[in-house]
């Protein structure tokens, strides 16, 4: 006898609800038209000439191909091996394919290279633009990039080293292969610094060096001691201080001696981190390695000074692209999702948030792209001068800002956004880790109050790019007016300094939105940071900001 279940169909018992109300992947799209800050940033600072090769770069950055590339390396993470299985030690890292193919589109591209093989006007706008966008697909990768960008005027310090390596280093190639360099035809570099008892302080540095034969400049030398912190070991040759006889001094040490043979710099373990996943951080011994001179003896820090302001300056590139992914995905998010009858954008707290959002993000870039510039001028005193405080004022405020920013275009997509499906949780995790890396929050703040004790024209050249918006808005004139009462007390400086670095970066934000942006941009910025309501949580707005116009700036899909 049949039943009345009988009727039913076996497949519709497991069809329990339909799937609506979630949003889309964001993929498919380019990085470069749907960001209107960055079209900008770009034309604001001498790049428009390569907007052809910087849109290309988008396109393929926003592919859903390369976006799972970013899923995939951080999904398989770098497995370190010491010996072969014959007992030979090879210091090996492996990576995920997908780590390869992201290191290959931005070497092939020049992303390490082209202001250094074509330095016209723009050329570092233009990089950093292209860097931005990859940034936003994965961050890990960009480690080794930046090191092999940022090592360059260190080496050109010495130009035996230079003439060897510098070909190798610059040709847009990638090989990964765990070979002597001599085998390759483009190589990549790393750096060396901190060690167990110094962190920042490198002058308390202990790996000794001493001559193999001659010393000086461009001499080989024999390292012995440690590096607590060695970012991506499979780089070809790292730039690293130790002690010479004449005081702390920069090498450049290869992973191979000149005759063939492993040079001994040895990886103890690979970091285990909390984010930066795909990017492989290591602990080194270094038991007799070779490295050569670069820069003059007991100069080390000058000499590697030289590479570590281009690496702060990319951490400032890598936490914007940090807030726009951010940004992008929660006003993605808001686009397509409906609560309580209306869709997120349409409803005025979420605008609030999101223009909050993308407010912190127009800063970020503006003052990123103006220091791209300054590095685009050598022969300008003053863009030279803006550089040696910008870049430690950037690297501190622009960073020290993303991890709050990922936190809250986290919250935007809810329950979603804390899992590992999405991107937010990956953007969380990175997002302190350029604050932390390249000097945190106090070096950079200590260096500021140095560079204006040892070179106070540094502070002239602050003042004279924010003149051109003197008396527009109350509000910055008072941020001004604040930074010159905190410097009238030198004697209360140091326990001041992070307040005095944030008015600093945070004029500098609001002067050249003022000269660039819309008003709603920048009058938004400005009085939502140096009004009286201070810069709390995001989604603290002033009234009469203008969201829907700042939002729509945002919109990735636009």
């Amino acid at each position: 006898m049949n039943s009345k279940h009988d009727a039913i169909r076996p497949e519709a018992l497991a069809e329990t609800h339909e799937v609506f109300n979630q949003t889309p992947a964001l993929e498919d799209y380019n990085l470069f038209d749907a960001d209107k800050a960055l079209q900008q940033a770009v034309a604001s600072n001498g790049g428009e000439w390569g907007l052809e090769r910087i849109r290309a770069h988008g396109q393929r950055c926003g592919s859903a191909e390369v976006i799972q590339w970013g899923f995939q390396a951080n999904h398989y993470t770098p497995e370190f091996r010491t010996h072969d299985r014959t007992g030979q030690r090879v210091d090996e890292v492996t990576f995920h394919d997908s780590y390869h193919k992201l290191m290959a589109l931005a070497l092939e591209d020049g992303l390490h290279a082209d202001p250094w093989t074509d330095p016209r006007p723009g050329a570092h706008v233009v990089r950093a633009a292209r860097s931005y966008m990859q940034g936003q697909v994965e961050a890990g990768h960009g480690c080794p990039l930046t090191m092999t960008f940022a090592a360059v005027p260190t080496l050109r310090l010495t130009p035996a080293v230079a003439e060897q390596w510098l070909p190798k280093v610059l040709a847009n190639s990638y090989d990964p292969r765990n070979v002597h360099h001599d085998q390759k035809q483009a190589v990549t570099l790393g750096m060396g610094m901190t060690e167990k008892q110094g962190g920042s302080d490198v002058r308390a540095n202990t790996t000794r060096a001493l001559p193999v034969a001659a010393a000086g400049t461009g001499e080989l030398y024999e390292l012995t001691g440690h590096k607590w912190f060695l970012s991506a070991p499979m780089c070809d040759a790292f730039l690293m201080l130790a002690q010479a006889p004449g005081g702390l001094s920069c090498f450049l040490v290869p992973r191979w001696r000149p005759d063939g043979s492993k040079n001994p710099l040895q990886v103890q373990r690979l970091k285990n981190k909390m984010g930066n996943l795909s990017n492989a951080s290591s602990e080194v011994e270094l038991r007799g390695a070779l490295g050569w001179m670069v820069g003059e003896e007991g100069r080390g820090v000058p000499a590697i000074i030289e590479m570590v302001a281009l690496t702060r300056f990319d951490c400032m590139v890598g936490s914007s692209a940090g807030q726009r992914q951010a940004v992008a995905q929660a006003i993605h998010h808001a686009h397509h999702r409906s609560v309580f009858g209306k869709t997120l954008v349409d409803q005025p707290l979420m605008q609030n948030v999101l223009a909050d959002l993308q407010l912190e993000l127009e800063g970020s870039l503006a003052m990123t792209f103006r220091m791209a510039r300054a590095l685009d001028n050598p022969d300008s005193e003053q863009d030279q001068l803006l550089l040696r405080l910008g870049t430690a004022a950037g690297k501190y405020w622009i960073c020290k800002r993303t991890p709050n920013h990922a936190y809250e275009a986290m919250e935007c997509l809810g329950g979603n956004g804390v899992m590992e499906d999405f991107i937010m949780a990956r953007l969380y995790r990175e997002a302190p880790v350029n604050a932390i890396w390249e000097g945190s929050g106090n070096v950079q703040a200590l260096d500021v109050l140095r560079a204006l004790q040892k070179s106070p024209r540094v502070l002239d050249a602050w003042f004279a790019e924010l003149a051109p918006t003197a008396g527009q808005l109350a509000e910055l004139d008072a941020g001004v007016a604040r930074i010159r009462t905190l410097l009238a007390r030198p004697q209360d400086l140091q326990y001041r300094a992070r307040e005095l670095v944030e008015l600093l970066s945070l004029t500098m934000q609001g002067s050249l939105l003022l000269q660039t942006a819309p008003a709603a941009v920048a009058e938004g910025f400005v009085r939502s940071r140096l009004g009286k309501s201070g810069y709390g949580n995001y989604g603290s707005l002033p009234d009469g900001v203008d969201c829907r116009t700042i939002i729509e700036r945002g919109a990735p899909m636009a």
